[in-house]
């Protein structure tokens, strides 16, 4: 097979090229930009492209299927080129899809917790010895490429995101997988750029639930109020669809440690919070499901410590009572959800909670009114957002004053500056306190790796 990659520097699509090279396709791929980490993974494989930009010529009668990235526009020369050639277009999904048709596909959904769940079924697996394929967002610890596409396996686990397939078909990702076993893990509205009500945005989990294939099943999380309706509502439109509501298991925390309790027994996590006790309740339907039973479950999950970015422990120093986490949260949900896990573990040590308003939808003064009291729960609430990446997405301007008011927050410090941020940060007391770093940005290049060891005063880096 020949196939060819239209923007292949994307996060998602230099795994796929990735993955189809490793399985013995012919791959080759265009992008005008190509940053790190993709850049030195494409060239380990000798994917990556000898120049940057668009090379209509490249698009031959040969190729078997042209992938096309959501970086690419309509107007792209390649696209174009394809078009007027009659080739196959796939989109990344699409694609995916066409991978694993034959195979029995686990597609997880939800606007949180997805990758962490995908993350610990991929980890079950693993450890149970049940090959799988899979699409994974984020680095995980032991997987070199987050893309896995196989003759021999049977189960493909796909992380169901949301977002827009591509510039030429503006469906939701996770609408085109048809799962076998779908996972809804919770609903709060995101991507007001695409969805631009509620409504709209939980319509579209409604579409994903009804897209399971024939006698599949539907785990969705019942502490959710418009999941649970999700889920309730298909017994009258996929009588043949199994339902299987779950919650958050039977938990308690000890001495800084999550327990899990099942059947008069105790399993001590690594991972910790409500949020994650949830995670790992998902997780757990679907494989059982796959058949695992709960006594392997449970003993493999307990070794289980977490996707990148995801309440991840960056810098710790027991001496002094002090880490630092980083994690993925940037909407209201996801930020309450996180700091509430950190102070629960760690009741008596203060919370320095620092997000950065970075996506579309969190600089975006409509959306603002949703982030009131997301943050109270931290003793020590800093946002900080960029004026430029407000204008560069073409935002209505914003101030300090602005997002202090949204928030409200009586003791929330608003920076627009990060050198002031950090300053602030290298300043105040370390000693029984967290630094809770929270993203999907970089705080305009700030090096957080070295800002938290400096803050917890170590020399290495404590996972």
């Amino acid at each position: 097979m020949k196939v060819h990659f239209v923007a292949v520097g994307g996060s998602a699509m230099h795994n796929l090229a990735m993955a189809l090279h490793l399985k013995g396709y012919e791959v080759s791929g265009s992008d005008d930009e190509i940053f790190e980490p993709a850049r030195s993974r494409l060239a380990r494989y000798n994917l990556l492209p000898a120049d940057e930009g668009w090379h209509p010529e490249k698009i031959t009668p040969d190729l078997d299927a042209v992938i096309l990235g959501m970086h690419a526009r309509e107007d792209n020369p390649e696209l174009l080129r394809a078009k007027e050639l009659g080739l196959k277009i796939y989109s990344y999904p699409e694609y995916l899809y066409e991978q694993s048709k034959d195979k029995k596909r686990v597609v997880i959904g939800g606007s949180h917790g997805k990758t962490t769940v995908t993350a610990m079924i991929l980890h079950v697996l693993k450890q149970e010895g049940m090959e799988c394929d899979y699409m994974v967002g984020a680095q995980l610890a032991g997987y070199d490429i987050m893309v896995r596409l196989s003759q021999t396996a049977r189960v493909m686990v796909i992380e169901g995101d949301e977002y827009l397939t591509s510039p030429i078909d503006r469906r939701p990702k996770f609408h085109l997988y048809h799962p076998d076993i779908a996972v809804i893990n919770g609903i709060a509205w995101d991507h007001i750029n695409v969805f631009p009500t509620f409504e709209n945005y939980t319509e579209q989990f409604r579409i994903f639930a009804e897209s399971i294939m024939p006698g599949g099943v539907l785990a969705y999380f019942e502490g959710d109020p418009e999941v649970k309706k999700i889920g309730e509502g298909l017994s009258a439109t996929r009588p043949d669809v199994k339902r299987m509501p779950y919650r958050v298991p039977s938990y308690s925390v000890q001495d800084e440690a999550c327990v899990l309790h099942f059947e008069g027994r105790d399993y001590p996590m690594k991972v910790f919070g409500r949020h994650n006790m949830q995670n790992i309740d998902a997780a757990w339907s679907v494989c059982r499901c796959l058949g695992i039973g709960d006594e392997a479950f449970l003993q493999a999950i307990a070794s289980f410590e977490g996707a990148s970015r995801r309440l991840e422990k960056i810098a710790d120093n027991k001496t002094e009572k002090v880490s630092v986490f980083k994690d993925f949260a940037h909407s209201p949900s996801k930020l309450s959800a996180t700091i509430a896990a950190v102070k629960e573990q760690y009741p008596e040590r203060k919370l320095v909670a620092c997000m950065e308003l970075h996506t579309f939808s969190s600089l975006s003064k409509a959306f603002f009114p949703h982030y009131k009291g997301c943050m109270n729960q931290a003793d020590v609430p800093m946002v900080y957002f960029n004026p430029k990446a407000v204008e560069h997405k073409k935002l209505e301007a914003i101030s300090e004053d602005t997002v202090f008011e949204a928030f409200d927050c009586p003791a929330l410090r608003v920076f627009s500056d990060s050198a002031a941020l950090v300053r602030e940060i290298k300043k105040m007391d370390w000693k029984n306190a967290n630094l809770l770093w929270m993203t999907s940005g970089n705080f305009d290049g700030v090096d957080e790796k070295a800002l938290a060891l400096e803050i917890a005063r170590v020399q290495g880096c404590c996972k």
